[in-house]
């Protein structure tokens, strides 16, 4: 038999493996070098790529070689450096927690590094920037290990994100808090939170580059065990892997990675997500990137691509003095936006969306006490709202202004606290009546209009008109909210509708579409003037202040009507929550009744957002209370749930203006505070 030559279309795979994984980094090398070139060449200076060249080789005029050398190279090496190290970290939490959906982001590495430098920025104290590193990576760190004990590694994407997306929630809140009580000590941390690789010299950059290469170096020193986690647990401990201490070591090295680019750009967002996935499909056709010593640095390059492309996207499409004042993780986190929507869409859905709730179904005499001490509570909640502020009153006081004999004091604090405790109590019964109609639509204990993203897009819509049209009326504004939010449910539930609103499916795209209305609203606050920033600003915090009867008016008729609806349609309510099959059964047209809740959940939502802002957790809080205490008839679940979500905000409104009066805070800031802890607690029990 003849021997014939090896040809190269036959060598050996491991070789044609090491040599693709050579060609797809030679070639993102190539990509980030064009995109670092493209970069330094854009800036509102007119110093274009001549100029640059001259700058770069000793020959320009002085004006010019300083904007190039002391402002456009140092964004340019920042935006590599974050995306390199950003790029890295995604790529080894993906590997040791098995999730495709590990990012600092998602495990709330961002919020908690945010959280500490808030704190120590309430101490006055001005740190370096070593030092503000390290409290960056005390938080973040401590931040990923709490979201990865609670969400369990390996024990599904959904719970993950659910987990991260909640604890950043809670964390920026307080944050928030800090800011506007020390607003002085932590002037400019709003801004540095936005995530902006723009940068003054090359100090910055040349601080944190040993801290990178010492958290890359150590995490090549670990890829071989890595690689071992990736077999499964068992099969690490037959080849002898310390597993613990592995998965330890990469989760503290990962967070020392954020913290460098948090320290030196902000939250740059959805960076550590996107990057990992782009260099995945190409790892199906290249061995060799299966290797974490090979993926690491390619998921780096990834990421110094990706930030640096929407640095040079951005400043492409807008004007330069506008591009200036738009911060890069803004671009990113549109772009981490839709591929979280797209990897939602393409995620096997296993979860039982449908299964429903075990709870207890108390005696008809139950239920009567647990309605009047509910109304109890709200009743006396309501009353301290009125009385209580930085202006305390008595009851005879209120009886006065009632009957137009008050003075002209008592009058004033009345005439502006009542209708902020009316739209307090509105809001928050519109918003868990929503969330009750969402649950029980489509079955999913942990859908509600926030985690969906109807109330980000409720929040856009009324953002937008403020910002445009900064003399819009009550009715203008609840327009607006409702058409975002409504184009944000057509987004949500039609992406889902087809696979019907299965659990993984709802809460991943609804958790995208929220993050990429948060993008949008932070540009256009970023945008507009600082006076309608500020005003935009007051809505997204869920604050009720200046709130007029007007103001109320929306919300409160939408509420009468959404109660009519739910007692009229309360038997369709209990059928369409139970499963597919049984109300066919009886005659119901499921789609026609799922599509009238929808709406009527979208217009309560739109309406409470126009009338009291952005207030998260009511919508899942309330209805899951309500459903321990009453049962799971809604005809029981609906005015618990109403009566609770009243008392919930007002009781975070009535919190929030007067512990530390006369200073403020909003009422969704507090529910936020009280909501995220619940709310890791049904997602511990649901892992139980």
């Amino acid at each position: 038999m003849a021997v014939t030559a090896t040809t190269p279309d036959t060598r050996p795979p491991a070789a044609a493996s090491r040599s693709g994984a050579a060609v797809v980094a030679a070639v993102l090398v190539l990509l980030v070098v064009a995109l670092a070139v493209a970069d330094i060449t854009q800036g509102t200076a007119a110093a274009g790529p001549a100029e640059v060249l001259k700058a770069l080789t000793g020959r320009a005029d002085p004006d010019d070689a300083s904007v190039v050398i002391a402002s456009r190279l140092p964004r340019m090496a920042a935006g590599v450096l974050v995306g390199v190290v950003l790029g890295v970290a995604g790529a080894v939490l993906q590997a040791v927690s098995r999730n495709a959906l590990a990012s600092p982001d998602t495990l709330a590495v961002n919020a908690g590094s945010y959280l500490a430098l808030g704190i120590a920025g309430t101490t006055g104290v001005s740190l370096p920037m070593l030092a503000s590193s390290g409290v960056a990576f005390a938080g973040g760190l401590l931040a990923a290990s709490v979201v990865l004990a609670l969400s369990g590694l390996g024990m599904g994407t959904v719970r993950l994100v659910l987990t991260g997306t909640a604890l950043a929630l809670g964390l920026n809140s307080v944050t928030q808090g800090l800011l506007l009580l020390f607003p002085e000590q932590t002037e400019g941390l709003y801004q540095w939170n936005q995530g902006s690789i723009s940068q003054n010299g090359f100090d910055g950059v040349l601080q944190m580059l040993p801290v990178a290469l010492a958290g890359l170096f150590g995490l090549l020193l670990t890829a071989r065990r890595v690689d071992a986690l990736a077999l499964g647990d068992d099969a690490a401990r037959g080849l002898g892997v310390p597993v613990r201490t592995t998965r330890v070591t990469a989760v503290v090295l990962a967070a020392l990675l954020s913290a460098v680019a948090v320290t030196l750009a902000g939250p740059i967002g959805f960076a550590g997500l996107c990057a990992p996935a782009l260099v995945r499909p190409l790892a199906r056709r290249f061995r060799g990137l299966v290797r974490a010593r090979t993926a690491l640095p390619v998921a780096g390059l990834a990421g110094a691509g990706l930030v640096l492309g929407s640095d040079v996207l951005l400043r492409a499409l807008v004007p330069a003095d506008t591009a200036v004042a738009v911060p890069t993780g803004v671009v990113t986190s549109l772009v981490g936006a839709v591929f979280l929507v797209v990897m939602a869409l393409r995620l096997r859905d296993t979860a039982a969306a449908d299964a429903p709730d075990r709870t207890r179904i108390p005696s008809r005499t139950a239920f009567l006490v647990t309605v009047a001490v509910i109304l109890t509570v709200a009743i006396g909640v309501t009353v301290a709202g009125v009385l209580l502020g930085d202006s305390k009153l008595l009851l005879g006081d209120v009886a006065n202004w009632a009957q137009g004999r008050a003075g002209r004091a008592v009058s004033f604090v009345l005439d502006t606290r009542v209708p902020r405790v009316l739209a307090a109590l509105c809001a928050g019964a519109a918003l868990a009546l929503a969330g009750t109609l969402v649950q029980a639509v489509t079955r999913n204990p942990l859908a509600e209009p926030g985690t969906l993203g109807v109330s980000g897009g409720a929040a856009l819509g009324a953002v937008l008109l403020v910002t445009t049209v900064p003399a819009a009326g009550s009715w203008s504004v609840a327009g607006a909210a409702f058409a975002g939010a409504a184009v944000a449910a057509v987004v949500v539930f039609g992406l889902t509708a087809r696979g019907g609103y299965q659990q993984n499916r709802l809460v991943l795209v609804g958790v995208g579409v929220a993050a990429g209305t948060t993008a949008l609203t932070s540009l256009l606050i970023v945008l507009t003037d600082p006076f309608n920033a500020t005003k935009a600003l007051t809505w997204l915090s869920g604050s009720t202040y200046g709130r007029t009867m007007p103001d109320v008016l929306p919300v409160a008729l939408t509420l009468a009507l959404g109660l009519a609806v739910a007692a009229t349609a309360r038997t369709e309510l209990d059928l369409v929550s139970l499963d597919g099959d049984t109300p066919r059964l009886l005659g119901l047209r499921l789609s026609r009744a799922r599509l009238g809740f929808l709406v009527m959940s979208v217009l309560l939502s739109a309406t409470a957002v126009g009338s009291a802002g952005t207030i998260g957790f009511v919508g899942l809080v309330a209805p899951h209370a309500a459903r321990a205490l009453a049962g799971r008839r809604h005809v029981r679940v609906v005015p618990v749930a109403v009566l609770l979500g009243a008392a919930l905000v007002c009781t975070a409104d009535l919190l929030g203006r007067t512990v530390i009066a006369p200073a403020q805070l909003g009422a969704g800031l507090m529910t936020a505070v009280i909501g995220t802890p619940y709310f890791l607690r049904l997602l511990v029990r649901a892992r139980r």
